[in-house]
């Protein structure tokens, strides 16, 4: 399986500055979105040491595992990198005024032949694009989805809910982080969307399926989801890390076959 990335951020139309942070390891095969909070500027410090210090950290452990490291090995080098990545935030946080109760959300993909190891901390989302069904594959950690899984809230009202944006995970903010992990199997023609808050908030998820299903390169189709968020009112900071992954490996022809039979 090979595969393409491409990522876009923008401050939208009413921020000041953007809190949003991307990052993509081409050789590594890793891609990593995280959406800041916390006080004037604190935000993008978090964001930006999340995704800067795990696609060093995870680079790194990947090229030394080898070619085919097992799947629970990888998980289990993620798990710590973000570990060491909370660890570093929080002491920032702690030993500057300035960056005082900052934090982040985080999704972050390592692609690995036929696999996708998944991690997510806090709202910002993974969907796929798969024969031309846009799922979302991680879980919103955040107030209004606890009310939605209690049955105390439909989705539809949910969606309507002033508090969209108050999450019950974030990295950076106390000593210990439960990341949600998981595997998916990858499929020949799989779109992978990852995207901040400020996608999803602005633009329904049937309008997105819409723009990631248009035959348009990568860059294209990033430009039209936040132009997309943007037209809406762009309320927040917009980010979009698409990952669209290919076969492998095709039968040669039959005169490359025969070349290369002597």
């Amino acid at each position: 399986m090979t595969y393409e990335f491409f990522a876009q951020t923008d401050k939208g139309r009413v921020r000041s500055n953007n809190e949003d942070a991307v990052a993509i390891d081409r050789e590594a095969q890793v891609a990593i979105l995280a959406d800041g909070m916390g006080g004037y500027n604190a935000g993008e410090v978090a964001s930006g040491m999340a995704t800067t210090f795990i696609r060093t950290e995870m680079a790194r452990w990947l090229a030394q595992a080898g070619a085919a490291p097992q799947s629970t090995d990888v998980r289990r080098a993620l798990e710590i990198c973000v570990e060491n990545a909370n660890h570093a935030i929080l002491g920032a946080s702690l030993s500057n005024p300035q960056y005082a109760g900052m934090g982040t959300t985080l999704v972050v993909g390592v692609f690995q032949g036929c696999r996708l190891i998944l991690g997510h901390i806090g709202d910002s989302r993974c969907y796929r694009l798969r024969n031309g069904a846009l799922q979302q594959i991680t879980r919103d950690h955040s107030w209004l989805q606890e009310q939605v899984d209690a049955g105390l809230l439909t989705a539809q009202q949910a969606a309507q809910s002033a508090n969209r944006n108050l999450v019950t995970r974030a990295l950076g903010v106390e000593p210990n982080v439960m990341m949600e992990v998981n595997e998916f199997q990858v499929a020949p023609g799989d779109l992978f969307l990852m995207c901040s808050d400020g996608l999803t908030d602005m633009v329904p998820d049937a309008n997105l399926a819409d723009m990631v299903r248009a035959s348009l390169p990568l860059e294209e189709k990033a430009a039209r989801l936040i132009d997309a968020a943007n037209g809406n009112g762009g309320r927040d900071n917009v980010s979009v890390l698409l990952v669209q992954a290919a076969a492998t490996g095709k039968k040669r022809s039959l005169i490359s076959r025969l070349l290369g039979a002597g």
